[in-house]
């Protein structure tokens, strides 16, 4: 963290030196979410999709197995660990944030 310079005024000091800490906690906190992957799996762990913090399709792993669902029980497999990758993803951001604001 960049300590702000001194203006002479305690009272200005002090708050510019809050919102510096302030600021470098929202900058980490940016850059955790950033970094953060959600994960899914579906049909008995056959179906595993691993997303971005953005909802980019990180990695898909299909299990041979899983090939004999059949293609609609595999496409809503898919569709379910897609779904799970999300939420975990949104809700590993939000506890991210929510640490954040707690402190």
């Amino acid at each position: 963290m960049t300590t702000p310079p001194r203006t002479g005024d305690p009272e200005l000091d002090r708050a510019l030196a809050e919102m510096a800490a302030l600021t470098a906690g929202f900058e980490d906190v940016r850059r955790r979410v950033e970094e953060t992957r959600g994960r899914g799996e579906s049909a008995g762990g056959q179906v595993a999709i691993e997303l971005t913090s953005a909802g980019s399709l990180a990695a898909l792993r299909i299990d041979p197995r899983a090939l004999r669902l059949g293609s609609q029980a595999l496409a809503e497999a898919v569709m379910e660990a897609f779904r799970k990758a999300e939420e975990d993803v949104a809700g590993q951001s939000f506890e991210l944030a929510r640490a954040l604001f707690e402190d």
